[in-house]
């Protein structure tokens, strides 16, 4: 088969990265869609191509405009004209497969001029877009409806599905992907001795930083454990996309400023390695999320998790997670108290994670479970158009 997988702003290059190349391994002909990478971008294709697509004035612009409001009205304008006048050679074949929809009203128009010239599939990595953080709500209006111009529609837990189908969508267009482990680029030199360890257990919040997350949930949680006098780290690492300097205050104005360890920023795999190395234990306390990639990266190193029940964390086996009610400040710090006082169960705790991780399902499987998907989409849009693909199979 050709393949156009699509992810406009690239917000998930890991796992775009570990499909292609596992769909290329099948033998069909994969191109990743994207914007022009930058510097803290760590996929190399192979097998499969890369076409910098989308965003490529925005993307000029970018160290002109900044990530504030200016910069993201010329990327959404950027997008609305791309997507009503720009090619779309590139994005046809036989199956064209979004990972992500950027902004619903103006996909609506990019997917009504691809909807006669090829099957498409759509990742639906999170049912709510954007988590409800879309504030405007111009990004995320119109997205339910969205999905019903798709042939085929992916998940990655039953919690995801039974969203889709509350939302009435037809179960026979729904299919389950599991979502694989994915494996960091290794740090350099450079970085290792950046992120030392530290003498005492190290808690690690890592990744782009926005409320749903509950970066405030484990802060209050951290600061009660210092007052209580536990002795432990807490490491910050990641690109802020909402204020966080309350909750730094909050932790320098308590007299515990020399137990805090931050690297705010765009971040590197390889960065992001090193932090993850130097950890003890993983903190996820969102306050929702259907899958998390952050937490499908970090099982490899063999780290105590504590997660809230969101979620795929819900269905988590018992030793894999200590897990709290989300949202519950209170109860994150009781699960926290429990591995940062013991030694034995942040060890046990983190090789049942590291095992885990183990035995998941690979990207051979991934990739094999949306072949399958892919020829229930085909066979969709042959039935609503008339027509077979305009590509042949590779």
């Amino acid at each position: 088969m050709k393949i156009s997988m699509v992810d406009p702003s690239l917000f998930t290059p890991r796992y775009d990265d570990g499909l292609c190349e596992a769909l290329a391994a099948r033998g069909h002909d994969v191109t990743l869609l994207g914007r022009p990478m930058r510097d803290t971008d760590a996929i190399v294709p192979k097998r499969y191509r890369y076409d910098a697509r989308f965003f490529r004035l925005g993307e000029r612009l970018r160290p002109l405009l900044g990530d504030g409001r200016a910069g993201q009205v010329a990327k959404a304008a950027d997008y609305a004209l791309d997507a009503r006048l720009g090619r779309i050679g590139t994005l046809t074949g036989d199956v064209t497969h979004f990972q992500w929809l950027p902004f619903a009203m103006v996909d609506r128009v990019l997917l009504g001029r691809l909807a006669d010239r090829t099957a498409l599939v759509h990742t639906v990595h999170n049912a709510r877009p954007f988590h409800g953080e879309d504030r405007s709500g111009v990004q995320g209006r119109g997205y339910e409806a969205l999905l019903r111009q798709f042939d085929l529609l992916i998940v990655h837990g039953e919690q995801t599905r039974e969203t889709l189908l509350k939302q009435g969508i037809d179960p026979e267009v729904i299919a389950l992907v599991p979502h694989p482990p994915m494996k960091l680029r290794e740090a350099t030199t450079d970085d290792l001795a950046a992120v030392p360890r530290g003498t005492v257990p190290r808690i690690l919040f890592f990744g782009t930083i926005r409320p749903y997350k509950g970066l405030d949930l484990l802060v209050q949680a951290c600061i009660d454990l210092w007052r209580d006098g536990l002795e432990f780290e807490l490491a910050i690492a990641g690109k802020p996309f909402m204020p966080v300097d309350a909750f730094l205050q909050a932790i320098h104005g308590g007299g515990f400023g020399d137990r805090l360890v931050t690297d705010l920023g765009f971040l590197t795999e390889h960065r992001l390695d090193a932090h993850l190395r130097a950890a003890d234990i993983l903190a996820f306390p969102y306050r929702e999320i259907d899958s998390s990639g952050a937490f499908l990266s970090a099982l490899r190193y063999g780290a105590a998790m504590v997660t809230s029940d969101a979620g795929m964390f819900g269905d988590l086996p018992e030793d894999v997670a200590t897990r709290f009610p989300a949202g519950n400040a209170q109860a994150l710090a009781v699960a926290l108290r429990q591995l940062v006082l013991d030694g034995r169960r942040r060890k046990e705790a983190g090789e049942a994670a590291l095992a885990h991780g183990q035995v998941m399902t690979g990207w051979d499987v991934a990739a094999a479970q949306t072949e399958a998907a892919y020829e229930v989409a085909r066979a969709r849009f042959a039935a609503r158009t008339g027509k077979a693909g305009e590509a042949t199979p590779a």
